[in-house]
């Protein structure tokens, strides 16, 4: 390469959506040892190595997905590389994925300083997209390592799962020590809960260099509330599919855990705390009064673009069955109304394969309590929003904000989520003017089915660039899995 060449790689014609600005600019990104190197109009194309053309499609930063569950239904080291193309198919080069000792995943318990190494070995060169692990704390000897988690592995994000202390992954749980593979003597309740919080924030304490990126998600439910409506709603057999799943695990469930999640955030001085996949109006106002009530603790808030996108009449039925349950339209314009208000922080896909043999039970597809909760859609996420979003008047700055920058930022990636020269280059290009219609036979993932099925998007991720890789392009995803572990902060 010559001295003219100081490019590696010249994107030009495209439009920049940058998610600190208020408009969308005209520009060329030119890019340099994996990172942005310039970002102006009319980069002279004589001092790149590598020339592409963006054909004016909108570009936006590489989407972080925060909320991912690569490896809990199929093999970690299968489910990597599979998803993983999911994910670059949808615009996603950061993949942040929940991680548990326990039943599913990896099928074990004992401590994370044997369990975390394999997690690691297993992901080595399976992954298309750059990417990252949260840890949930199952027992007591887990908060004790949670230093150790940090220092060793840097792994900033730890979990709750408020709903397994009588619940398992699907349904009612007979053994919950069997499904965590805790001891006998062990608990996970309330009180374990709060153990969490004051073991994270004495990790605050050791480190508080990394203050603001330790932080601490919950998934929350509450499991009496739930045991409670499921049998009322079985008893009753009055409705069925995703009308009787949403019935028995009601929105107040989540508004009370979210109550009881704040007020043990208080009581431990817990500054940061992230309330994952609010599913509806009551989960929503409960997280906003908390944030009234306790205006010291940093609460951030997540919504899914499966309950953005499916309500309880999706035609596609159990398959979107998932953890909180789809809700009421009712509930899906209030969450959009949230977003376009403010009060959302990030968006996700909640992507967690469940391929269709494991979905529902092959002798009764239509009994929504023996189907399994989650399914796939990182690869479906920019383009649905950007096309629902755009109709609601939902700006691309805030679009790119909700996808990449402020997830990016409370995980302690500064280096991802933006585009900024010195930041990674990860860069996904969008067409917004393709109009097309979800089919799962056309999707990466290994699902084979999906329950976005026949939506039809006015919006569609054409491309999709890692460290100035293209990994994803004209509907192929390019080369062999190039994701580096994010250790973070990275």
């Amino acid at each position: 390469m010559s001295e003219e060449q100081k490019y590696d790689l010249l994107i030009k014609n495209i439009q920049v959506v940058k998610p600190n600005s208020d408009e969308v600019e005209i520009s060329d990104i030119a890019i340099k040892d994996g990172v942005f190197k310039e970002i102006k109009p009319n980069i002279n194309s004589e001092e790149a190595k590598n020339i592409y053309d963006g054909n004016n499609k909108l570009a936006f930063p590489g989407l972080v997905d925060a909320h991912m569950h690569t490896g809990i239904y199929n093999p970690l080291n299968e489910d990597a590389i599979i998803e993983s193309r999911a994910a670059a198919m949808g615009g996603v080069t950061s993949s942040l994925n929940y991680m548990r000792t326990g039943g599913y995943y990896l099928n074990k318990g004992g401590p994370y300083k044997d369990f975390l190494p394999e997690v690691l070995e297993l992901s080595k060169n399976n992954f298309f997209v750059d990417y990252a692990y949260h840890v949930a704390p199952m027992d007591r000897s887990h908060i004790d390592e949670i230093p150790n988690i940090i220092e060793e592995f840097g792994i900033t994000s730890f979990k709750i799962f408020m709903f397994y202390g009588g619940h398992g992954l699907h349904g009612a749980s007979s053994s919950q020590h069997e499904f965590l593979m805790i001891d006998e003597n062990e608990k996970y309740d309330i009180a374990h809960f709060e153990f969490v919080m004051r073991g994270i924030q004495k990790a605050i304490d050791m480190y508080p260099d990394k203050k603001n990126d330790i932080s601490l998600s919950l998934h929350c439910e509450t499991a009496e509330i739930m045991a409670a409506y499921t049998k009322l709603v079985q008893e009753d057999n009055k409705l069925e599919g995703l009308h009787a799943y949403s019935a028995s695990r009601p929105p107040h469930s989540e508004g009370l855990a979210i109550f009881i999640a704040s007020y043990l955030a208080n009581e431990t001085q817990l500054p940061n705390v992230n309330l994952l996949h609010l599913s509806s109006k009551k989960a929503v106002d409960a997280a906003m009064q908390m944030q009234t009530v306790f205006p010291h603790i940093n609460f951030r808030k997540e919504v899914t673009i499966g309950h953005l996108i499916l309500d309880v009449d999706a035609s596609t039925g159990n398959l979107a069955k998932v953890n909180p349950p789809i809700r009421p339209r009712e509930d899906v314009e209030f969450l959009w109304d949230s977003v376009l208000n403010g009060d959302i922080d990030w968006i996700v896909s909640d992507h967690a394969c469940c391929k269709h043999e494991d979905k529902v039970d092959s002798n009764n597809a239509d009994n929504i309590w023996l189907a399994k909760s989650g399914f796939g859609g990182t690869e479906y996420l920019l383009s649905a929003l950007v096309s629902e979003g755009s109709k609601r008047g939902l700006s691309l700055n805030k679009m790119a904000a909700l996808t990449s920058l402020n997830p990016a930022r409370r995980y302690g990636l500064p280096s991802k989520g933006d585009i900024k020269i010195g930041l990674d280059a990860d860069l996904v290009l969008v067409d917004p003017n393709e109009t097309w219609t979800i089919k799962a036979e056309e999707s990466e993932s290994g699902q084979g089915y999906t329950p976005f099925e026949g939506q039809e998007l006015n919006a569609k991720v054409t491309t999709t660039f890692l460290r100035g890789h293209r990994i994803y392009d004209e509907g192929q995803v390019l080369g062999e899995p190039k994701g580096n572990y994010l250790k973070r902060p990275y």
